[in-house]
C-alpha cells in the first residue's frame, strides 16, 4: 500500500471528541446543550471525512493515485477543506433548518481514471459513504433502543441520522457540482455536459437559492425526508429536540 493509506491524528481526535461528548450526554454527567453541539459537530465532520474518503478510495482504485499523495486517504478533515464549500455553505444550510450538506473537497484527476464507469463510481462512492453512516445511526431506532432516560444523547443521535439522510438525497440531486450529476455526467452527450460544466461552479449557489427563495422546493424536499425518516422509524421528535439542543446559542 502507498503511504497515503494512514489514519490521521486529526481524525482520531474527532472520534475521541465524539466518544467523550457522547458518553457525557448518554450518562447525563453534564446537562448542557454545548455537549450536544460538540457531539453532533464532531459526528458530522466524521461523516464528512468518510464521504470524501469514499470519493478518494474509488479514485485510487480507478487509476488516480495522486489522491494518496494529496493525503485524501488519511481521513484528515483538513485535507478536505474548502473555505466556501466546506465551511460557509454547510453552516448556512445547517442553520437554515438542519440540512446536512457535505462540503468537502477532493480534487480528482479524472483524466487518469480508467473509464467512464470509474468516473461515475467515483461520484457515487461519496453518497455510499454517507449511506453507510446513516445506516449505523439508524440501526438503534430500527431496534428500538432509543429511550427517554437518555434523551439528550438520543436526540443528538437522531439529529445526526437526519442530517445524513438530508445529505444523501441532496447529494443525489442531478445539479452540476453535486454527486448526483457526477454519476450521470460520463454518460451525457458532450454538448449537454459542456453546458453543465459551465454551471458547475454555481451549483451550490443554485441549491441555496432554491431552498431559500422557492418554498415549494424546500417544502417538497422536507416532506419527502420526513416521510422517509418516518418509514425508517427515525423518531422525528428526537430530531426536533436534537436540533433545538444543537443550537445552544439560541437557548
Amino acid at each position: 500500500m502507498r503511504s497515503g493509506f494512514r489514519l490521521s491524528p486529526n481524525f482520531g481526535l474527532l472520534v475521541a471528541i465524539a466518544a467523550l461528548t457522547g458518553a457525557v450526554a448518554y450518562l447525563g454527567l453534564i446537562s448542557s446543550n454545548l455537549t450536544v453541539f460538540l457531539f453532533v459537530a464532531a459526528g458530522w465532520i466524521i461523516s464528512l471525512c468518510l464521504h470524501e474518503f469514499g470519493h478518494a478510495l474509488a479514485a485510487y482504485f480507478g487509476g488516480d493515485y495522486t489522491v494518496a499523495d494529496q493525503g485524501y486517504l488519511s481521513l484528515d478533515p483538513l485535507k478536505y477543506t474548502h473555505p466556501v464549500l466546506s465551511i460557509v455553505f454547510p453552516l448556512i444550510f445547517l442553520l437554515m433548518g438542519g440540512i446536512g450538506l457535505p462540503g468537502g473537497a477532493v480534487y480528482i484527476r479524472y483524466d487518469l481514471l480508467y473509464s467512464r464507469l470509474w468516473r461515475g463510481l467515483v461520484s457515487a462512492a461519496g453518497p455510499l459513504g454517507t449511506l453507510a453512516c446513516f445506516i449505523v445511526l439508524w440501526l438503534p431506532f430500527f431496534f428500538g433502543w432509543a429511550d427517554l432516560e437518555h434523551v439528550e444523547f438520543w436526540a443528538a443521535w437522531a439529529l445526526l441520522a437526519f442530517l445524513q439522510l438530508t445529505a444523501l438525497f441532496i447529494n443525489l440531486l442531478p445539479i452540476p457540482g453535486l454527486d448526483g450529476y457526477g454519476i450521470l455526467e460520463p454518460w451525457l452527450p458532450y454538448s449537454i455536459a459542456n453546458t453543465a460544466n459551465a454551471i458547475r461552479p454555481y451549483g451550490f449557489l443554485i441549491l441555496f437559492l432554491l431552498f431559500s427563495y422557492a418554498p415549494f422546493v424546500s417544502n417538497a424536499f422536507f416532506s419527502f425526508i420526513f416521510n422517509v425518516a418516518g418509514l425508517l422509524r427515525v423518531d422525528l421528535g428526537f430530531v426536533s429536540l436534537g436540533f433545538d439542543l444543537f443550537r445552544f446559542w439560541s437557548s
